[in-house]
């Protein structure tokens, strides 16, 4: 495995000249751990063990996980009813306290023991059950989500490799074709076209438009990228070897930029579920018969000094996945990026020191025992 040379620009990378020795030390050995840390090791081992380190990103996974899971198995997708018995467009009748929620937290969280009900999350004005409505706008609000991820993606990573590969004529039209999107705002697009797309289809349709508009810093990204990478060795390598241009943009030199793609676009998901919302909450966005998150708050909005609840969960399922995704991709950064570098406790510092010295005795305990067995041969 090749250590990249020390980015000395990096705010976590070599300390300066003129640091306090303690610190110059504690570099040294971060640096001697790391080495020993991924000896043997693959990069696909490496970058899967500093993430699965990083416990807020292991901590969002399994939220967003739970969230997925309950969202698509409670109400169902498609033809496939899940296990909850209530729909998000059945209407009942709601008489004096009925609308309000029945669940209630466990008696270690303040409530009076955790009991779920028949309507948790409670009912609106039409007697609708709320947690169905809002498990079935976190569908259509993931749906989206990964439909923009999806769609940026392929267009940004297409462009910006081309760019960055063949040069010339072609790169320089092709950045002047993202300079021309990135000047439309995206909000303002995506109102535009979310009017377009309204009827049954909107989410999917508001999706495809909003990821047309989203692939443009992706495509920066990954043109630079391949600017450096199309200098390499290993380029010139496979091209004296007669490999063709798409087998060396596609075998050799996209997975070097895989990290650089990944992150940015879980970063951009995030920000497209917010986008959606935005939308949603306007009325340009996601709309009837379809339900979104963002709509639901809209909708809800002027019950929220008599039924607050009706706000609350929307905008709290909205913020969680939001901040699950952008810890995921906080943990991808650090897995990829080989320059993040973290200056180890204490305790991590005497441990190896322990295990330096448990390894020296041990030597010099071998080597005692030949010494002594070479004096008795002769």
């Amino acid at each position: 495995m090749t250590i990249p040379p020390p980015d000395t620009n990096h705010p976590a990378g070599p300390v300066e000249a003129g640091a306090p020795a303690d610190l110059l030390a504690a570099e040294s050995q971060a640096e001697e751990l790391k080495m020993r840390d991924v000896e043997g090791l693959s990069q696909g081992q490496i970058v899967r063990r500093r993430f699965f380190r990083h416990r807020g990103a292991v901590v969002a996974m399994i939220v967003l996980g739970a969230v997925i899971l309950l969202a698509f198995t409670s109400v169902g997708f498609g033809n496939w009813t899940g296990w909850w018995k209530h729909t998000p467009l059945q209407t009942g009748n709601v008489t004096g306290t009925g609308a309000q929620p029945t669940l209630s937290l466990p008696t270690w969280l303040g409530g009076d023991g955790f009991v779920w009900g028949d309507h948790p999350f409670g009912r609106d004005e039409s007697g609708r059950d709320v947690f169905a409505r809002v498990m079935k706008g976190t569908q259509t609000s993931l749906i989206v989500m990964f439909i923009v991820g999806i769609v940026s993606t392929v267009i940004g990573v297409i462009v910006g490799a081309l760019a960055g590969y063949f040069g010339g004529r072609l790169d320089r039209f092709l950045m002047r074709v993202t300079d021309l999107v990135i000047t439309i705002p995206v909000l303002v697009l995506g109102a535009v076209l979310g009017a377009l797309a309204a009827g049954k289809n909107s989410a999917f349709l508001l999706a495809i438009f909003l990821g047309l508009a989203s692939w443009t810093t992706l495509a920066r990204l990954v043109r630079g990228d391949f600017l450096t990478l199309r200098e390499r060795e290993f380029v010139d390598a496979a091209r004296v070897a007669g490999a063709s241009s798409r087998r060396i943009i596609f075998k050799h030199m996209l997975p070097n930029s895989i990290g650089v793609i990944i992150v940015n676009q879980t970063l951009l998901m995030s920000t497209a579920i917010l986008l959606e919302t935005a939308l949603s909450f306007v009325g340009l966005g996601i709309t009837y018969p379809n339900i979104s998150l963002g709509q639901l708050i809209n909708q809800y909005q002027e019950a929220f000094a008599t039924r607050p609840w009706l706000f609350w969960w929307p905008g709290l399922f909205i913020v969680v996945i939001a901040l699950c995704v952008n810890f995921i991709g906080d943990g991808l950064r650090d897995a990829f990026d080989p320059r993040q570098r973290r200056i180890p406790s204490q305790r991590a510092l005497r441990r190896a020191e322990r295990k330096a010295a448990a390894r020296a005795e041990s030597a010099a305990a071998a080597d005692s025992t030949v010494g002594a067995s070479g004096k008795e041969t002769t």
